[in-house]
């Protein structure tokens, strides 16, 4: 592997190639997002049909779920590092798939250890997410990078709204529906990236070989924190994620418990989180780093993430009004959208063209990760402490990563840009006074 950044791989593509790649990337990230979460709606149902006790159904759709995400971790790092050795979009036809086998064995069902077998191909083959990232980072110069990572972040925002929508229509034909379409999609994707998809890493870019201690995820997080460009990135991506994490998994009970909503009114500030996510990362974003910077855009995202989960907090301990918890709630989601979105451009420009993948694995895995133990932690701190507990510890994490990011070391090619393009642009002028 290397450390250092090389030329931008976008120049490595034709014009006419780049265009197409990058339209691609859109309607695949997009069918992506929206095929796996068509299913959301309907998994409680499906797993009912194969549980005799019904008071172990939670149970049961939790282990689906937490196997699933075990064997992203697991592969993460592995699907990365073949992206880097032989290119982004074979990882991309074998994760989508992977996806079709999946989700028709748990389509077909038949027994619930059918529907575990299903989720555990899918997540051991979900390695299109890394590699897609990767491939952004392969067609995008430096100094666009994270707004270009924003612009992701959106069409996934875009994905999952339609998902669940998508999914709740098809769920009045039957269950198994919305099941059968995200295999569909999963195969529809497949198709595009084998005849439309244009492979992104130039073969002089790729990795000379595929180590086995690469592909272990222990390994993964090793290397990375042994690299000191990334080390405060990484912790500070982490502490970020895991409020977040919280959040997401405890956020529909707390306004239950607390405001005595129902699932309409849930669902309303789900979709309008879904919103705030678009906006902020598909357009605040391009707006703020010409001119604030990256370092700029994470110190907002990190201060409006700090006041969400201050206001969740008091929702769940003092002062329980759906206004503090809609504001807090929005405030919590943009500063996210606007941090991670960042901190993935940074952490790409500061690897080379044959570390995306590798890189790109290391924080899928780590996502995972964070998928796995965030809502065992936010569930045990709810139920046992407080309601507001997982908040008050999310606003200590947030804090740390504060310290954490402001002692890392890292540019901001974005803000840097708009300066060499305004001296460029005075030169001339300078030059016509001088004669």
């Amino acid at each position: 592997m290397t450390s250092v950044n090389p030329s931008p791989s976008a120049a490595d593509l034709a014009p006419a190639d780049t265009r197409r790649a990058w339209v691609m990337l859109i309607v695949i990230t997009m069918l992506t997002m929206a095929g796996m979460t068509v299913v959301l709606p309907v998994l409680p149902f499906v797993v009912k049909q194969y549980v005799p006790d019904h008071g172990s159904l939670a149970v049961w759709v939790g282990l689906l779920e937490t196997v699933n995400a075990l064997c992203a971790f697991l592969v993460a790092p592995l699907m990365g590092r073949l992206s880097d050795r032989y290119g982004r979009r074979p990882v991309i036809i074998v994760a989508a798939f992977g996806a079709v086998i999946g989700y028709l064995l748990f389509g077909i069902g038949g027994s619930i250890w059918m529907l575990l077998l299903g989720r555990i191909v899918q997540g051991l083959t979900a390695g299109d997410l890394p590699a897609l990232f990767a491939y952004l980072a392969d067609i995008t110069p430096p100094e666009k990078r994270a707004q270009r990572f924003g612009l992701l972040g959106a069409l996934t925002g875009i994905g999952t709204m339609i998902g669940p929508a998508l999914g709740g229509l098809l769920a009045s034909i039957s269950v198994q529906a919305p099941v059968f379409v995200t295999a569909a999609i999963a195969l529809v994707i497949a198709v595009l990236s084998i005849f439309v998809l244009p492979e992104s890493l130039k073969p002089a870019n790729r990795s000379a070989r595929l180590e086995v201690r690469d592909i272990h995820p222990f390994s993964a997080f090793k290397d990375v924190f042994a690299r000191r460009e990334l080390r405060g990135l990484i912790l500070g991506l982490i502490l970020t994620a895991v409020p977040f994490g919280f959040f997401v998994n405890n956020f529909s009970v707390l306004a239950l418990d607390s405001l005595g909503w129902n699932a309409t009114f849930i669902g309303f500030t789900t979709a309008a989180v879904g919103i705030i996510d678009i906006v902020i990362q598909g357009v605040l974003l391009g707006v703020l780093l010409p001119r604030i910077g990256e370092r700029g855009v994470v110190v907002a995202g990190i201060v409006a993430q700090a006041l969400g989960l201050l206001a969740l907090a008091i929702v769940g301990s003092v002062f329980a009004q759906p206004l503090v918890f809609v504001v807090g709630t929005l405030v919590l989601a943009a500063g996210q959208g606007a941090a991670t979105a960042t901190m993935d451009g940074i952490l790409s420009n500061s690897v080379g063209d044959d570390e995306q993948g590798w890189l790109a694995g290391a924080t899928s895995s780590l996502q995972s990760a964070v998928g796995m133990v965030a809502p065992l932690v936010a569930g045990g701190l709810y139920a046992t402490i407080a309601h507001s507990a997982p908040y008050w510890l999310g606003l200590v994490m947030m804090a740390a990563a504060a310290v954490v990011l402001a002692r890392a070391k890292f540019a901001s090619p974005s803000l840097r840009s708009t300066s060499d393009a305004d001296a460029d642009a005075a030169a001339p002028a300078a030059a016509e006074s001088a004669a």
